[in-house]
């Protein structure tokens, strides 16, 4: 049995994880940060104090199994959001009705599993009571529109495992049969912000998410709480990075990543949004030593086909490039590209007339020791994608010939 661990966002490995999944004799881990703060995940973090549950939840919905003959009923828990619109008083009976075993039945899904059902009760039941509490003490109340059920499960579970989003991320692992495990890479709960090289200042995990820009992000930074808008832009660039600066927070990587990465044979880094999603595990200390000390694991990064938000201007260099400088802002080591790196994945095909791809660039590999693939790794039955069977593929033959040669 192989250990694959991936390094991956919320959607980044869709195409991805699932092949790992299928493939015989692979043992697949897939970390995921969790400071996603945007919608109802930024009411959950508000209200609870906690890291965000929903790239973890997207991730173990691709790993429920399809033979549970629970199946629809865990694809339903995972997938439903109450609806705009909906009133507290109806989610409230709603959910109390289902915690005290009046009702069987939650946002219409029933479990055959004696252990599930008495578990999701457990967890609604330590929700419910935490959330009164908070509103208490807060004067506040919760906003249920548009908020993902699994949300508040994960809350109630965070509460019930004395506040470590790990165990409750492990059990909830366990508990629905998964068919990989799915680690947060950090148990501390910071709040993600970025800077642009013009000085102009990101607040929010969601706000690096959405706001396009053609001018790049200098930085991400890790804070303990959040930044008064108002006062911080009326500082300048040179006192905004000042400040960032001596306030960003080096958290740990979990136990769980640390041995994860320790025990891996294949080590890869998923395409995906890079300063929401990547560059915030990378930045985690302890993870990028792992990954350095784990001299017999075969490390693939996979390059992005196409540009977002976050990176509109980004060529195929500019991928490695960050990686690599945010895996040596994690540790007081300056860790080299072959230590961290065996070989980077760049598409060079061009299917969907609309994409806006990334242009492999050879000039900007001068200089970066690592083998390059260059290929077509876009999916042909989904343009702008790519075509996850052939990316496992090529880390699977590379892990192979490499482990083939050694002595």
């Amino acid at each position: 049995m192989l250990n694959v661990v991936i390094l991956n966002g919320g959607r980044g490995a869709a195409a991805i994880i699932p092949e790992l999944l299928d493939r015989q004799g692979l043992h697949v881990t897939s970390v995921v940060n969790a400071y996603d703060d945007g919608k109802s995940t930024g009411e959950i973090r508000r209200f609870f104090g906690m890291l965000g549950p929903s790239d973890i939840r997207k991730v173990q919905e691709l790993m429920l199994p399809a033979d549970d003959p629970d199946h629809q009923a865990n694809l339903r828990v995972f997938q439903y959001r109450f609806p705009l619109g909906c009133t507290r008083d109806e989610v409230l009976t709603h959910l109390r009705s289902f915690a005290e075993g009046s009702s069987a039945d939650l946002i219409g899904a029933r479990f055959g599993s004696a252990k599930v059902g008495s578990a999701l009760r457990e967890f609604v039941h330590e929700f419910l009571m935490a959330l009164h509490a908070i509103e208490q003490v807060n004067g506040e109340q919760f906003s249920f529109e548009d908020c993902s059920i699994m949300n508040c499960i994960y809350a109630g579970a965070f509460m019930a495992f004395n506040r470590n989003i790990e165990q409750a991320t492990l059990f909830i692992d366990r508990l629905f049969k998964l068919r990989g495990t799915v680690l947060p890479t950090s148990i501390e709960d910071k709040k993600l912000v970025a800077l642009r090289e013009n000085g102009e200042m990101l607040y929010s995990e969601a706000e690096i998410v959405e706001l396009r820009s053609n001018v790049r992000i200098d930085r991400i930074y890790l804070l303990e709480k959040p930044l008064d808008k108002a006062r911080f832009d009326a500082l300048s660039i040179e006192e905004k990075r000042y400040y960032l600066e001596r306030h960003h927070c080096y958290v740990a990587v979990s136990p769980g990543v640390q041995l994860a990465l320790q025990q891996a044979d294949i080590i890869i880094y998923s395409a995906g949004t890079q300063h929401s999603s990547l560059y915030p595990t990378y930045l985690s200390a302890g993870l990028a030593q792992a990954i350095a000390d784990n001299k017999s694991a075969y490390k693939a990064f996979v390059t992005n086909i196409g540009a977002d938000y976050e990176t509109p201007t980004y060529n195929a260099s500019d991928y490695i490039r960050g990686a690599h400088r945010y895996l040596n802002l994690s540790d007081a080591r300056a860790y080299s590209m072959a230590e961290l790196f065996d070989v980077v994945l760049v598409n060079q095909s061009r299917l969907k007339a609309d994409e806006t791809y990334v242009d492999y660039d050879e000039s900007g590999f001068d200089g970066v020791d690592v083998r390059r693939v260059i290929d077509s790794f876009e999916s042909i039955t989904s343009p702008g994608k790519h075509d996850g069977a052939k990316v496992v593929q090529t880390i699977v033959d590379l892990y192979e010939c490499a482990t083939t040669r050694m002595p």
